[in-house]
């Protein structure tokens, strides 16, 4: 690696490392801000930038230092310095996922526009991942910048054509959205949401829609797998699977492997 892809990656690491911690906050509050989930007892002006991060026990505000990614949390023991109330791990770890976001980002693309479209997909991924998980929901106003940033970037032709993001995003939110509609027809509930054909759809406008049999076929593998290991080995047609932080993973796993084997159809 030369000495400007040494840059590059010191850079992307630190813009990861801080855009993760920014994440936290919209995981944390994007859901109550749009109305998914109840308020858990905020003020009516609660945003993304107000009021500032402090302990959601106490409400104590937290210290400059208190808000280093990842250190901070390592200095405060995980904990509170005023009431001693836990701080919930989940942010050191989204903190480290974009860190790991921007090193990959890097190491895929020696240019700092591809590089930097990049770190935005899989840090719009992480973010539907976790609030899927936490919450059930694929908020559209996630979704939708992704498949912004995927056509936007399907245009210019920096990760597919522009006919292979078109395609992408109409056949990935086809056939989840057939397959929802189709479940919902012969069991007369749900079983897939919109979000999850919203997701992969603009999903494929970044990889294409070629690979996406092996896209469905490693989340819906992986999705099964981790079902069965969290109902310890008992899965019944009442079980409730969240299907977007597998259909996230696997949409990340498949675009990385884009890049690295270049024998997968792109």
């Amino acid at each position: 690696m030369d000495m400007m892809g040494v840059i590059l990656l010191i850079g992307f690491a630190g813009l990861g490392l801080l855009l993760g911690s920014f994440l936290g906050v919209v995981i944390h509050r994007g859901p109550q801000i749009w109305g998914l989930v109840e308020s858990e007892g905020e003020d009516q002006t609660l945003s993304l930038a107000w009021p500032p991060s402090h302990c959601p026990s106490c409400k104590t505000r937290l210290r400059p230092v208190e808000l280093i990614p990842i250190l901070g949390y390592l200095f405060a023991r995980g904990r509170c310095r005023h009431c001693e109330t836990p701080i919930p791990r989940f942010y050191p770890i989204v903190e480290s996922l974009g860190l790991f976001a921007g090193v990959i980002s890097a190491l895929l693309f020696a240019s700092p526009l591809m590089a930097g479209a990049s770190l935005a997909f899989f840090l719009l991924l992480i973010a539907m991942a976790a609030i899927d998980a936490r919450t059930g929901y694929l908020p559209d106003a996630l979704t939708l910048p992704l498949l912004t940033l995927g056509l936007g970037a399907g245009a210019f032709g920096i990760f597919v054509t522009a006919q292979d993001a078109i395609l992408g995003w109409v056949i990935g939110w086809g056939c989840l959205a057939a397959l929802a509609a189709l479940y919902r027809l012969l069991r007369g509930r749900e079983g897939l949401g919109g979000g999850d054909a919203k997701l992969l759809g603009a999903g494929a406008a970044f990889t294409g829609p070629y690979v996406l049999p092996i896209m469905l076929a490693l989340a819906a593998s992986s999705a099964l797998i981790g079902a069965l290991l969290m109902g310890k080995g008992r899965l019944d047609g009442a079980t409730e699977i969240r299907f977007g932080p597998w259909l996230a993973g696997a949409i990340a796993a498949v675009f990385i492997l884009q890049r690295i084997w270049p024998a997968l159809p792109l």
